[in-house]
This record gives C-alpha cells, structure tokens and sequence, in this order.
C-alpha cells in the first residue's frame, strides 16, 4: 500500500475523514479546516491510498490537543485501521513510519492515549504493549498514558498536573460537554445532542475547545469528546441520537 501524506496542496482532494466521502460534509470541512491549522505545527495526517479508515496522526507533543507533558515526543492522536484493511499489517506500516520519521527528527518517542481495556475512539492498549508501549501514567475513570521512549534513560511523558484542578471546576449541575474539531464527527453529532437536550429541557453547557492552550488545560485527557452529568464523567465516546436518548431516559430526563 502506498501512503500519502496530507499537505496543503493535497488536502482538498483527499480522502481523510474515516468513511465519510463528501467534501461537502459539515465534518470532513470542519476536519480539513482543523488539519490545515495544525501543518505549520508539525502535524502529520498519514494515510493509505484508499478511501477508508486507513491512518495516522500526529504531531510534536508540545502542540497536542491533550493535557499532557511530554516534551520531545510525537503524540499520536490516532492510529485507525479498519474495516477490510484490518489484518493486512497495515496499522504496522503506519506505525512504524511515525517511528521512522520521530527519529529523524530527534525526538525522544512517541506518546499515545489509550485505555485501562481498549475503548472506543482510543488506541488499543494489548497492540500498544506489543509494539513496545509501555504506561507511564493514569487519569480517571479509565485514561492511560502509555510511551514508546527510544532510550532508557529518557524522561517519561506524564499528565498534566493541571488535569485534576480543570476537572474539578466542570460545572456541577446537568450536562457539560467539552469538544474539539479534531474529530470530524464533533461537527454533526454536538448540534444533534444540543436538540435533543432542548425538546427535553435538559440542562446542557457546551465548551468548543478551539486553541490547544484551552487543549492542554480540558479537564479530560480525551479532549475531541468529553461529557459530564453534574460534574461526574460519563463517556468520551461520541453517541449516536438513540444513544443518547436512551442515556437520558436511563436518568429519568
């Protein structure tokens, strides 16, 4: 498989946002125009030459969307293989270029967010410790830092510790829910749960994270998408209409 690296020349022809096709899609604009921002910083978009979750992303730690210390490392926000692409080693090709390309750079490693299990929109922890990871910390209820160093003697990526001091001010009353455009599916499903919220006359606070200053100060290590009923966490994961809906009812809202 060949890989095509996303550049501002090539950016609006190519495929980039998962299994969505159409550039007129509210979500590949919002996911090609938070892209666009990032190339000056040294993000790299690396996909396959196929139109499907076939893909890379990362960028200096310094600049990650993420509310972690980690200077001198890459920090992949995501690694997605799926589909018919899985099995065919390709999540390997793609891993590897990411190594190949941290040590050119002279960076110390690479750093990813994963999970105590594997999870939903996170990197798989069992695939991680197999290429190398290993963790270097953890953050509630669930959220594991884990860290691929090229030398044992190297500084470890952590959490920030402004983490717990932004998770402790989530306001404390109905839904709060704190989002970025890294994740083109943001763009649809964030007005979606807004609706639904207002036909129930449920409370709901929505925090669009647009810079990484307020990135590397969000209360969840999972800032594409973090949601909070009265101040405690629910899920990073993006629902669905029905699945909101039924997380509502299942609180008599």
């Amino acid at each position: 498989m060949e890989l095509i690296r996303i550049t501002r020349e090539n950016i609006e022809k190519e495929h980039i946002c998962c299994a969505i096709s159409s550039n007129k899609d509210c979500q590949v604009q919002s996911k090609k125009a938070w892209l666009t921002e990032r190339l000056d910083q040294g993000l790299v978009f690396l996909k396959g030459d196929v139109r499907g979750k076939c893909f890379i992303e990362y960028i200096p730690a310094e600049y990650a969307w993420a509310p972690i210390e980690a200077d001198g490392y890459l920090y992949i926000d995501c690694l997605w293989v799926s589909g018919q692409f899985k099995g065919h080693g390709y999540s390997n090709l793609l891993l590897e270029e990411c190594i190949r390309d941290a040590k050119s750079q002279g960076k110390r490693g690479l750093a990813v967010l994963s999970s105590e299990k594997k999870l939903g929109f996170l990197s798989d922890p069992k695939y991680l410790k197999y290429k190398g990871f290993q963790t270097v910390d953890a953050a509630e209820p669930n959220f594991r830092l884990m860290a691929l160093p090229f030398e044992t003697q190297t500084e470890l990526p952590r959490f920030s510790p402004r983490l717990k001091q932004a998770a402790a001010q989530v306001p404390q009353t109905g839904f709060a829910l704190y989002y970025t455009s890294q994740c083109p599916f943001t763009a649809k499903y964030v007005p979606l749960l807004e609706a639904i919220c207002r036909d129930r006359n449920v409370p709901i606070q929505t925090v669009h994270i647009t810079t990484t200053e307020q990135a590397q100060s969000a209360p969840c290590p999972y800032t594409a998408f973090s949601l909070y009923w009265n101040g405690e966490f629910v899920t990073h994961e993006i629902p669905s209409e029905k699945k909101f809906e039924k997380l509502l009812t299942d609180r008599g809202l």
